[in-house]
């Protein structure tokens, strides 16, 4: 175009002299296009853009509408006029994008056509004037301007097979989008990315009006690099969110939004809860910031890492109805551990993957690869509970604290604490070492992690009821006692650093695996109060049982003291009878053993004694000799 509009200007220098009488000509062969680019194409450009900013507002306004329908008062007719009205206008603005676009483009052509067809129109109007004077016109021009009429048709020509082209891809994009332009996509049809390591997308942010009062505010939020970016619809560029490298992501449960996940920060100063616009919006904003947030990203493919954690994680997720297995085989009356179906974590999965850390083999000593992970409880309920409660009598009070039975209620009233707590169980895994608070914190990190990329939202709440002899987890609706925890097993109890509502102990068994090893366990839970009050309590509660194990020790071996002293004084008792009974038998034979003189008559004769009397004698002796030889 510039040598083209050079060459021209040449020419044009030697014929503006000769050309004041030709401006009726001029204005049908030069003005007309130059008219007709600027009141045609330019208006036309103009009220597409119109068009389009007044289908932005409008989709604005029914995005706006959607996201603040109800979660309790769901209202099929007004969800689904909503979702209508959604899906109509992403459509209509979709396709005045397009057209727009497509205006724009083919105005580059029309553009060039408005400056090279007055041109050309001017030198016609020029040969037909100085139709006698075309000796003075050499080969040359005539050449040039077929060169130029001919350079204009193929630009024509371009432009119909450019708009063709255009017209086609936005038949091959209204296509194939389709099922983009619903708010919330059935998942069987748009699966969700859980790969991703960058996202972005229109997220609404709650922000805080008062004490107890939010409002929510739509932005543009992106990640970049470990940080998340955001930027408003007014701004010129994005600013600064938070750092998410080694953050934590979980859904949350707004009252009124739905699809919401909350964002803290490393150090906990920092906690962000947005919105999403559908259930896969929000499970692959979900997905990307934990893969972010374990640094994934900073690895050479990245895409391939994420792509191998969540793989393993996924063949390591089973159902959970085996917790009562699980819990059975921490009884010390079970001599074998039963294999227990259980939901795995991608966290843990995952450190064989990522990118080498420093923390890596500290992390493993603490919770071992692939180690399954339970997310939920049963109640044991069983038909035999059931018979024996009704064997009991239908008039009978149940015991608040979910016992029955003898020995749990007296050690529920002998004890000297009870603190009732409401926890919600998170899920429990076994551990390597229960040395120190860190293996809490690893496995909270690692059941998070587990339940915000499995998307597994529910959690069984439970009361925990703190005595001096144990643990207990009660169902508030029935009141039957779910699991109990012996303080005597509890090693480690401790609160979340950063979320003071997630707290979690650490339960070791001596028995139950065949190799002798002891079985270690953690559970974590999630309160409405301070963790660090249960753990306190949780404490308090060992230093009583303690103590009162003390007392208890000191009793016994006092009484066991008192009966030994009993005893001694029992054996010298009976030793000092049996002495006396010697002594006595002692005098008896002494007695007996004696010679006794014959009986003489009055004359001096001897008396002869009869045959019963010498009988008696003889058995009055047998019988002495009896007698002596029994004692």
């Amino acid at each position: 175009m510039s040598s083209t509009l050079q060459q021209f200007a040449k020419v044009i220098d030697e014929l503006s002299s000769c050309h004041a009488v030709l401006s009726t000509q001029l204005a049908d062969a030069m003005m007309f296009p130059i008219t007709q680019f600027k009141e045609r194409d330019l208006k036309e450009i103009l009220t597409l853009k119109e068009v389009f900013q007044i289908a932005s507002d409008d989709h604005d306004m029914a995005v706006n509408r959607y996201s603040r329908l109800s979660k309790r008062r769901d209202n099929e007719k007004v969800k689904g006029e909503v979702m209508e009205d959604v899906y109509t206008s992403r459509k209509k603005q979709h396709q005045t994008m397009m057209h727009y676009f497509t205006a724009l483009n083919t105005l580059q052509y029309k553009k060039k056509m408005s400056l090279l067809e007055p041109l050309l129109g001017y030198m016609q109007a020029q040969i037909s004037f100085f139709k006698l004077g075309s000796e003075n016109l050499t080969q040359q021009w005539e050449d040039f301007l077929i060169d130029i009429g001919t350079s204009v048709q193929n630009v024509r020509r371009e432009m119909t097979g450019e708009v063709d082209v255009m017209q086609k891809t936005i038949e091959d994009m209204e296509q194939a989008n389709d099922l983009l332009y619903m708010p919330d996509p059935d998942p069987s049809l748009v699966p969700v990315n859980r790969n991703l390591t960058r996202k972005a997308g229109y997220l609404n942010t709650r922000n805080k009006t008062g004490l107890v009062s939010s409002s929510w505010e739509r932005q543009y939020f992106f990640t970049q690099g470990g940080n998340l970016m955001s930027q408003a619809r007014a701004d010129v560029a994005g600013g600064l969110v938070m750092d998410i490298d080694n953050c934590s992501v979980m859904a949350v449960d707004c009252e009124d939004r739905r699809f919401c996940f909350q964002i803290t920060s490393f150090d906990g100063k920092k906690v962000a809860i947005l919105q999403a616009e559908s259930r896969k919006d929000c499970e692959e904003w979900i997905a990307t910031i934990n893969n972010i947030s374990k640094r994934i990203y900073l690895s050479e493919n990245p895409e391939e890492i994420a792509a191998r954690v969540n793989q393993s994680a996924l063949e390591a997720v089973t159902p959970s109805p085996s917790f009562q297995q699980r819990h059975e085989s921490m009884r010390p009356s079970t001599q074998g551990r039963p294999p227990a179906a259980r939901a795995s974590s991608v966290s843990s999965a995952g450190s064989e993957t990522a990118s080498p850390a420093p923390s890596v083999l500290y992390l493993d000593a603490l919770v071992a690869p692939n180690t399954p992970i339970q997310f939920d409880i049963i109640s044991p309920v069983s038909e035999e509970d059931a018979g024996q409660a009704k064997a009991a009598g239908l008039g009978r009070r149940t015991n608040p604290f979910g016992e029955s039975g003898g020995k749990p209620a007296e050690e529920s009233e002998g004890s000297i604490l009870h603190q009732l707590f409401i926890a919600r169980f998170l899920g429990c895994m076994e551990v390597k070492n229960a040395d120190s608070s860190d293996v809490i914190y690893e496995t909270m990190r690692q059941i998070l992690a587990a339940r915000a990329i499995h998307n597994i939202f529910r959690m069984t709440e439970s009361h925990l009821l703190v005595t001096c002899e144990c643990l207990k987890l009660i169902d508030p609706q029935t009141q039957v006692t779910r699991l109990r925890f012996p303080l005597s097993s509890m090693v480690l109890c401790a609160a979340h650093q950063e979320n003071k509502r997630l707290f979690g102990f650490v339960l070791q068994t001596a028995e139950g695996r065949v190799d002798g090893q002891p079985i270690i366990v953690c559970y974590i839970f999630e309160s409405n109060n301070d963790g660090e009050k249960i753990c306190d309590s949780v404490g308090l509660a060992k230093q009583i049982a303690f103590h009162s194990e003390m007392d208890r020790k000191a009793t016994e071996k006092k009484k066991e003291q008192d009966k030994a002293k009993e005893k001694q004084q029992e054996e010298l008792s009976k030793q000092k009878q049996i002495e006396k009974d010697l002594e006595e038998q002692s005098r008896l034979i002494a007695a007996f053993s004696r010679p006794t003189p014959l009986a003489t008559g009055t004359d001096g004769q001897s008396l002869v004694l009869s045959n019963s009397q010498s009988e008696d004698s003889d058995a009055g002796v047998e019988g002495r000799e009896k007698g002596e030889s029994e004692a």
